[in-house]
Formats: structure tokens, C-alpha cells, sequence
């Protein structure tokens, strides 16, 4: 059977197939008719155009990706769009400061005119999706002809924009054995108009991170503004509120577990097909070495956020961010070896490898995968901890690594820019990005960031080999401490990268001679020696494993999909568009612990009692909980704060809606439970559960609490 063949029969089995769990996979949404018929016996109304179509509006329409990392959604004509807190805390946290806290306090545009831009921040909707493999594999002599696979693919894109407004990429799905072509708007004037306070936004902090019950009212506020005909257009003044081809209606009426649930948006990554060998990998050094990166991190900007209000409106965006991958790695591993994941690995690579010896042509192409993947992770995983290291060091560490590399194109290009006459405009935007960079910069922070993080980058990495390679002596953990600590001292006393004065005077005084004394500064000394072997040699060696394990990870998934076709198949998350579905419910992750589907608000008070400063409140939502001030938005007395779902989700998924069986939003989906993150390597239907945060709550916090009924006002509320 060819493969092509194979997936219109794959489609019929996998529907077929008893039993079937809804639960798992996160389905193409130009695919996602074939699965309509279950998802209506799940209770869905809708219909598969409804949902996706390429010839009238649907669903789709109202869906954005958002900041290239997140999801987002439209709920008024007047391009109004929400996603989580954290998805727009960076710019939150930019237009905060000591005299404007944002942060604490919130922020609610009363008007149009007072909605603040975001330069740089894109929202982006899809326009259609399209598989052209067949055009992609066109005269190409196998799957790994790359060459000809790019000339097809710049080809078709080209194709795909010509005359229109539209971006365009194409994706490779299953390691190659597929290709989508992705046709794009990009928004480019996305506003800020309100999000609540951290203790609503972020309340529960890195105690309830990851964790069940919770009670965050994850979301922001954003609008899409255009230009008059209605497209995408850079800011401008006269710009104008987005007319959305389609936006969601509220779904305001009150829920019950076993209510189906829909889950839309742009999901990250996931893993599903790594072999044994490589999951041992992950949770036995990777996992642990990165998660104690961050460890010494955290210890440094928690400590310093606690002490002094400036580090916590600079550091707070930061924070979170090296916070989220940090815990979620910690459940990660401790989820993986719950589920005892290795031992359910290794007995399907058993199944896999059995499979393909009852058949001598299947023996012949998939027979040896297994133990050839497993053996390239055994010779080459080392790989893959050095560039790992070198990620969590020079992207996750010392802060002034980025102004270090800032500087890289004057010193390339100094000659060339002075002989033109467009020095002086280099410089002045040099120091524009210096003032920007040094606005969210503690000097102290950093300097014990860079001394705790070094010392363990060159303890995980080669460097001391290297770096004592003519010593006479042995050296001890005391005396690489010592090497440190200087080290650290001599960058953070006298480098003109760590401190705002220096770096502003070095650009002043500029001269033929500043590019010789530049490159003896001991912060771009250290920075520059490093990443250029992180760049030169552990990048590209990471990056030919990989490579070589794709490579084979295509013959295995193209051997999963021929030799088991009636198991459940689905492309792994690649940050593209996605549709996942199941129900409004809670689970029993482990022995005598079971959690209900959802939480109300007694619960914050709850938590607030306390005395954990993660639960903190401010005294306004404690005089709405004790006068029971909920307005339209309680359900049987209570107010809902958030719920969980059995829906697949991943990073990415971010701020997607949570949608009913009407396609009316039910809230926003912005994390998963503890025992759920190690769903990107392996889902469990009985313990994975999407967290979101109702969106009767949401509009509770914007009505009740923050005084901003106007947005709610602009919105479609659905109480049927």
C-alpha cells in the first residue's frame, strides 16, 4: 500500500477503531471533518465548515497566534482579542514602572484612545491549509531531497501569496512524510487594553504553577487595529479597529462536567516517537541539568524581586518565564516515572520491531530502526546536553550577554558605516537600545546570575579542560569557585556592557581605537570566546544529530502508520493550527486523590488565609467575596474560577479557547496539571487534564472588580 493511499484509508480505520478516545491528538483543522462524527456523538452541534472552511467564514477566523509564541482570540467586531496574562505580561511589564504599576495594580483603557501600542507584537490568522506533499516530493529522487524539496517549496509559496496581502510557509509533519502549506495574515498594530492585577493574573505564583486546584484569572487584553480598508498595516494614528471575519460569542451559560470541550489554537511542540533510550536520556540528565540551571537563577531574581519593588517591575516578565519551563520540567520527570513511560516504550518498540519481522519487506525497511535510533543516542545524546547547557547559558543566564551581541555589527561593519556617513545614526541606535536594556537591568542581579551560572556551565560543559589545560596541578571545585569569583569581579566592575554609564560613555567617545580596546573587554572577551564555540562547533554537531535522527524517525513514524493502522495516529505539535476535543471533567492522578472539574472563589479567599505570599489579594476582592457581589456571572451561588478538560494541549496552547458544543467560548486555556506535563512525550487519558480559567470569572474581574463593563459590553453573550 503507498503511503498516499494509506491516509484516506488510515482516516476510515482510525474512526472506526473501538475503543476511541477523544482525548488524545491534536488534529489539522483541514482534516478535521473525518473526525466530526465522533466529535458530534461527544455532543458537538457544530458542523466540520463550522469549524474550518476555506470558502465562507468559521471558527478559524477568530483564532491568532499570537507574538509568534501564544494563542489568542477575537469575542467583538471590534477586534477585540484576549489570551493569557502571561502570554502578554511582556508587554505588561514594559509599560510598567514605579509611577504606572501595572503590575500590581492592573490597567483598564477607558477608551480607544488610551489603549497602549506594542511595536513589534503580531497577531496572525490563518487563511487556509493545505496539504501539498505531492507537490513538495515533485521530482525529487526520496523524501531527504532537500534540494529539490526547498526549490518545490519556494516555488509553491510564491505561488500561494502572488497578488494577495498574505505570508505563506510550508511545514514538514511526521519527520518529513508530510507537508502542509500555511497560508497567513499578520496583524502588525496589536494594542494593549487591560489585564488584572498580578494577584488575579498571576495569583497562585510558582506555588500553583502547574498545579491543581487553581484559581488564576489567566488573561489580557489585547485589539488588532488596521488600516482603513481593513488590512494588516504598521501603527499609524489613523489606524482602525479590526473588522474580524469572525469572532466568538460568550457561553454564558452554566456547565456540568461531562460538557464537551474544544480546544483551538497553536500548540508548540510535542515528542511522542523518541525511542526508550532517548526518553532515559531526558529524565535521568537533560531534564535535571537544565531544571538546576534554573534553580541557581531563581534563587538570585526571587530574592531580589522580594527586596526591592524596581527588581520586581524589571525582573517580572524574566521571572516568569524561566519559572514556567522550570517547574514544568520538575512534574515532567516526576510524571514520566509515575506512568513508568520507559518500561511502556520499550515494550512498544518491542511490538514495532516484532511487526516488522512478520513481513520481509517491512523486516527489510523497519526491521533494525529501533536499535539503530537507540544506538545513535547512546553515541551522540552528549551532543544534545552541550547545546542544552549552552541554551539554558547564553539564553537563560547572564542579562548582558544581549548587549554584548548587539554590538557585533558595529565591530563587523565599523569601516564600512564611518566610510558612508551612517556612524553616528549606528550609535545613536545603540544607545537607544542600551537605555532599553538598562531600564530592566540590575547590575547586582546579574553579577551573582553570571558568577552561580558560569561556575556551572563550565562544570557541565568542557570549558575547565580548556581553560586549565596548562596548569601544573590538579585542580579542585575550591579553585574553580576562586576562578569564578574573579572572573566575575574583573566583568562586573570594569566591562562596558554591565553598567549604563560606561556603555553610554564607550559609545560617546568613540573612535578608531574603541574597536581595539572593545575586544579586551573582559565581559565581551568571556562572551564572545564561548558562544563562538557554542556557534561554531556544539551548535553544528547538535544540530547533524538531529538530523540524522529525524531521518530516521521518518522511515519509523512512515512504519507506524503502515504497519498499525488501526492504532491512533496524529502529526506531533509543530506550532501549527490545531483542534483538540473531550469534556468538561476531572481525574484521579494517583492513588486516593481525586479532583473535581472545577473551582470557585472561595477557594482564593481560601489560599489567602494562608499567608503564602504567592496568594496574595488586594482588599477589593475580598469585600466582593464576602458581600457574594457576582453579578450574572455565579452559577448556583458560586463563582466558577477556572476548570479542567481532557483536551491535548501543549505550549503554545497558551490563551487558546476553550469552546462549547455551540463553538461559544467556555475560557482560556493556559496550563495543564502537574501530572499532565509529560503529555508532550506520552499522553495519559486518565490523569492529563487542560487547566482554563472560566470565562464567566474573566468578565467578573473585568466587570465587577476593575469597573470595565464597557469591554464586556462589547461582546456577544450566549446564555443557550
Amino acid at each position: 500500500m503507498t503511503l498516499k493511499l494509506f491516509k484516506f484509508t488510515f482516516l476510515f480505520l482510525y474512526l472506526s477503531s473501538l475503543p476511541l478516545r477523544a482525548e488524545e491528538g491534536m488534529l489539522i483543522p483541514s482534516l478535521i471533518a473525518a473526525f466530526e462524527s465522533d466529535m458530534k456523538a461527544k455532543g458537538m452541534k457544530l458542523s466540520a465548515a463550522d469549524i474550518y472552511s476555506v470558502n465562507s467564514t468559521s471558527i478559524k477566523d477568530a483564532i491568532l497566534q499570537f507574538g509568534g509564541g501564544c494563542t489568542a482570540e477575537l469575542v467583538s467586531n471590534q477586534g477585540l482579542l484576549l489570551t493569557n496574562h502571561h502570554c502578554g505580561y511582556s508587554q505588561i511589564q514594559t509599560h510598567s514602572s514605579l509611577e504606572n504599576d501595572y503590575l500590581k495594580y492592573g490597567f483598564w483603557a477607558k477608551t480607544k484612545n488610551e489603549e497602549l501600542t506594542n511595536p513589534g507584537l503580531t497577531a496572525l490568522r490563518i487563511v487556509r491549509i493545505e496539504d501539498v506533499s505531492q507537490a513538495v516530493f515533485s521530482g525529487t529522487s526520496s523524501k531527504n531531497d532537500f534540494t529539490k524539496i526547498q526549490e518545490n517549496i519556494k516555488k509553491l509559496v510564491s505561488l500561494a501569496v502572488a497578488g494577495t496581502h498574505y505570508e505563506a510557509e510550508i511545514k514538514a509533519f511526521n519527520y518529513g512524510n508530510d507537508y502542509y502549506l500555511m497560508v497567513k495574515e499578520v496583524f502588525l498594530d496589536v494594542r494593549f487594553v487591560g489585564s488584572p492585577p498580578n494577584s488575579i493574573g498571576k495569583f497562585g505564583g510558582d506555588t500553583d504553577n502547574w498545579v491543581w486546584p487553581r484559581h488564576t484569572g489567566d488573561f489580557s487584553v489585547f485589539r488588532v487595529y488596521v488600516g482603513k480598508d481593513n488590512k494588516p498595516a504598521a501603527y499609524s494614528k489613523d489606524n482602525k479597529p479590526y473588522t474580524p471575519l469572525h469572532f466568538l460569542p460568550i457561553s454564558f451559560k452554566d456547565r456540568k462536567a461531562g460538557d464537551f470541550t474544544m480546544v483551538y489554537g497553536f500548540p508548540g511542540q510535542t515528542e511522542q516517537h523518541v525511542v526508550s533510550s532517548y526518553l532515559k536520556f531526558i529524565i535521568e540528565k537533560e531534564r535535571p541539568a537544565r531544571i538546576k540551571m534554573r534553580d541557581l537563577s531563581l534563587s538570585v531574581i526571587d530574592a531580589g524581586m522580594k527586596n526591592s519593588d524596581l527588581v520586581r517591575i524589571q525582573y517580572s516578565a524574566k521571572q516568569a518565564s524561566i519559572a514556567n519551563a522550570w517547574k514544568k520540567w520538575i512534574g515532567q520527570i516526576d510524571g514520566l516515572k509515575q506512568l513508568d513511560a520507559l518500561s511502556i516504550k520499550i515494550k512498544h518498540e518491542k511490538e514495532y520491531t516484532d511487526r516488522a519481522k512478520s513481513n520481509r519487506e517491512w523486516n527489510t525497511k523497519y526491521g533494525s530502526l529501533v536499535e539503530k535510533m537507540n544506538e545513535l543516542v547512546s553515541q551522540k545524546s552528549d551532543l544534545e546536553f552541550q547545546y542544552a547547557m549552552g541554551a539554558e547559558y547564553f539564553s537563560y543566564g547572564p542579562e548582558y550577554f544581549k548587549l554584548a551581541r548587539g554590538m557585533n555589527d558595529l565591530i563587523s561593519n565599523y569601516s564600512k558605516y564611518k566610510e558612508k556617513g551612517e556612524l553616528k545614526a549606528v550609535i545613536d541606535k545603540l544607545k537607544i537600545s542600551g537605555e532599553g536594556f538598562f531600564k530592566n537591568y540590575d547590575e547586582q542581579v546579574d553579577k551573582k546570575i553570571f558568577r552561580l551560572l558560569t561556575l556551572e556551565y563550565f562544570n557541565q560543559t568542557f570549558a575547565w579542560i580548556e581553560i586549565t589545560k596548562e596548569l601544573p596541578y590538579s585542580i579542585t571545585e575550591n579553585w574553580r569557585k576562586s576562578y569564578c569569583d574573579n572572573l566575575t569581579e574583573v566583568i562586573y566592575t570594569k566591562s562596558i556592557f554591565t553598567n549604563k554609564d560606561r556603555f553610554l560613555l564607550f559609545l560617546d567617545k568613540i573612535s578608531d581605537n574603541s574597536m581595539k580596546k572593545l575586544q579586551k573587554d573582559k565581559g565581551f572577551e568571556h562572551y564572545t570566546k564561548y558562544i563562538s564555540n557554542f556557534k561554531n562547533n556544539i551548535v553544528p554537531a547538535f544540530q547533524l544529530f538531529s538530523a540524522e535522527m529525524t531521518a530516521l524517525l521518518q522511515v519509523y513514524v512512515e512504519g507506524k502508520l503502515i504497519m498499525f493502522p488501526d492504532a491512533k495516529h496524529w502529526p506531533d505539535a509543530n506550532s501549527t493550527l490545531r483542534i483538540s476535543y473531550g469534556k468538561l471533567e476531572g481525574s484521579a492522578p494517583t492513588d486516593g486523590m481525586m479532583y473535581t472539574e472545577h473551582t470557585t472563589l472561595d477557594g482564593i479567599v481560601t489560599k489567602y488565609n494562608t499567608g503564602n505570599p504567592d496568594f496574595e489579594l488586594l482588599p477589593k476582592m475580598l469585600e466582593l467575596h464576602k458581600t457574594k457581589d457576582f453579578g450574572p456571572y455565579a452559577q448556583n451561588g458560586e463563582l466558577w474560577v477556572c476548570f479542567t478538560g481532557s483536551n491535548h494541549t501543549t505550549g503554545g496552547n497558551s490563551g487558546s479557547p476553550v469552546l462549547d458544543e455551540n463553538g461559544y467560548l467556555m475560557g482560556l486555556n493556559f496550563d495543564r496539571t502537574w501530572e499532565s506535563t509529560m503529555s508532550d512525550y506520552m499522553f495519559d487519558a486518565k490523569r492529563c487534564r487542560n487547566v482554563v480559567v472560566d470565562i464567566r470569572y474573566v468578565l467578573w474581574v473585568m466587570d465587577k472588580y476593575s469597573g470595565a463593563k464597557h469591554i464586556v459590553d462589547e461582546m456577544t453573550l450566549m446564555k443557550e
